[in-house]
């Protein structure tokens, strides 16, 4: 079966970075464009990035632009979000998930596989 597993998730003063990690087993990652949502306390889970198969496209949430980037190395089957300028609001429980369309999706209903996610905490 596969299984996606977040790692790096921590807490953070604002203004800082984290690096986020998601690591599929059980399938091979390039067959999945991959996704990143994030769930905050009281709120609906957001689309924060994604990227297609190979790696050439990558898509953002507009609160997120210009300082979280996404990647990926489909040999070691990883993805990574590299998160800079760490705001409060960025605080949420942060998941990975994969999904058989041809895009990234911003719909969590359309991405096939989750992680149990990894928090983020940014203080002020």
């Amino acid at each position: 079966q596969v299984q996606l597993v977040e790692s790096g998730g921590g807490l953070v003063q604002a203004g800082g970075s984290l690096r986020l990690s998601c690591t599929v087993s059980g399938g091979t990652i390039s067959t999945f464009v991959i996704g990143w949502l994030r769930q905050a306390p009281g709120k609906q889970r957001e689309f924060v990035a994604g990227i297609g198969r190979s790696g050439r496209d990558t898509y953002s949430g507009d609160s997120v632009k210009g300082r979280f980037s996404i990647s990926r190395d489909n040999a070691k089957n990883t993805v990574t979000l590299q998160m800079n300028s760490l705001e409060p609001e960025d605080t949420a429980v942060y998941y990975c998930a994969a999904t058989t369309r041809s895009y990234a999706s911003s719909r969590d209903y359309d991405y096939n596989y989750w992680g149990q996610g990894t928090q983020v905490t940014v203080s002020s």
